[in-house]
């Protein structure tokens, strides 16, 4: 897809922009507690603030359903918005309407506001056309910087690219050129990692990718799933008995793609979740016990895995190998991280991961910054691996 960056923007001194990010970030008493998706806004921010526009950040924070509250106003973001980007960040107490309009009017060149949460509208998850309009006629050009809220058809995501000159901010920009890299336009052979406790949650994902890479490596969870209906007993292993038909169905359409599945056939098995049980022991996958659970790939499979990757030159990531939250059962997710990281340093493959467990189980590992890219949306980018349109991406199309 072609798209309009800051590049194609022009001069924008004196003009207001009216710019989506994602400020939906975790609090604890007052706190933000991490501040990455903040730091992923800076660049635009900052750049459109020095070149002297009026820089207009529109977001949404929780869920207050058409409702002003104060445990959701974006008020409480400010200091740390301000902190990562070293400079004041003014604020306006709504994103529509006459008042909005004239503190807009009343901002200096180069200045930085947060406006209130569009979500205090009813007309923002509804994409209204009304508070479109609204909101549009405080600025003079959109600039979309927020893909993880992109699969969203809503107001400030997708309505005011429709009536405004539209434009990707820096963080959109980098996160659509790397997934084109990954799964658009890709350097084959091309390997993806799939991983997490459920099938049924990533079934649409799964279809996708088997017509689209050449090695699919299924992780966690749902490779039990595969196991069992591949024919193996997989004892007291998490495992969606009845999606074993889906499964097969998947697996045939892979053989036809030409897209090689691959389950580890060595496991780590324990009788009870726990850090380092008594009970812990790496067998084959057909000498699981009835009363075990697999909840590890093991090192067999783990260092087979490792030498896909080494013949591939595209790897998308998604999802964790085992329960990584709990050692020794990270030992499958950090190795092949490692590897992964590795190959990507050298310069033999592009790697791109996202999702909420895939970005924590990266950084468990220590290489999430070894990695091409690391997309921290977690439904976009799911959506995206499962091949959807994305509203908000495709309404910035030139």
């Amino acid at each position: 897809m072609t798209f309009k960056t800051l590049d194609d923007l022009g001069d924008v001194t004196g003009q207001a922009v009216l710019v989506r990010e994602d400020l939906n970030v975790p609090m604890a008493d007052g706190q933000v507690t991490d501040d990455t998706r903040l730091r992923a806004a800076v660049p635009t921010l900052t750049e459109l603030a020095d070149k002297g526009a009026k820089v207009l950040v529109l977001a949404h924070f929780g869920r207050p359903k058409g409702e002003r509250s104060e445990a959701n106003s974006l008020k409480q973001v400010l200091p740390a918005l301000s902190h990562v980007l070293g400079r004041p960040v003014a604020f306006i107490d709504d994103c529509a309407g006459a008042e909005a309009e004239a503190a807009v009017a009343a901002l200096d060149n180069g200045t930085i506001a947060v406006l209130e949460n569009t979500r205090f509208h009813k007309g923002e998850e509804k994409n209204d056309p009304e508070l479109v309009a609204a909101i549009a006629k405080l600025g003079q050009a959109y600039v979309n910087d927020a893909f993880s809220a992109a699969h969203r058809a809503h107001a400030s995501t997708e309505g005011l690219a429709k009536v405004l000159p539209a434009y990707a901010g820096r963080a959109m920009q980098a996160e659509l050129e790397a997934l084109e890299k990954a799964l658009g336009k890709p350097v084959k052979p091309v390997a993806a990692v799939v991983g997490g406790a459920k099938v049924s949650t990533k079934l649409d994902v799964l279809k996708h990718l088997v017509a689209k890479v050449d090695h699919l490596i299924i992780g966690g969870g749902m490779a039990n799933t595969f196991l069992a209906a591949r024919g193996v007993d997989v004892g007291k292993s998490l495992c969606e008995h009845d999606l074993t038909g889906t499964a097969e169905e998947i697996l045939d359409n892979a053989d036809k793609a030409g897209c090689t599945v691959h389950l580890p056939y060595d496991v780590v098995l324990s009788k009870e979740f726990a850090a380092n049980p008594p009970s812990l022991r790496t067998a084959n996958v057909h000498e699981v016990g009835a009363d075990e659970m697999i909840l590890d790939v093991g090192p067999a499979a783990v260092e087979a895995l490792g030498d896909v990757l080494k013949t591939c030159r595209t790897l998308v990531w998604n999802g964790p190998m085992g329960a990584f939250e709990m050692a020794p059962f990270d030992a499958a997710t950090v190795a092949l991280a490692k590897t992964a990281a590795a190959l990507t340093k050298e310069g033999s493959l592009v790697s791109v991961a996202g999702g909420g467990d895939t970005v924590a189980a990266l950084n468990h590992a220590g290489v999430a910054g070894d990695f091409s890219y690391i997309s921290t949306a977690g439904g976009a980018f799911l959506e995206w691996m499962e091949g959807k349109e994305l509203p908000g991406v495709a309404a910035l199309e030139a």
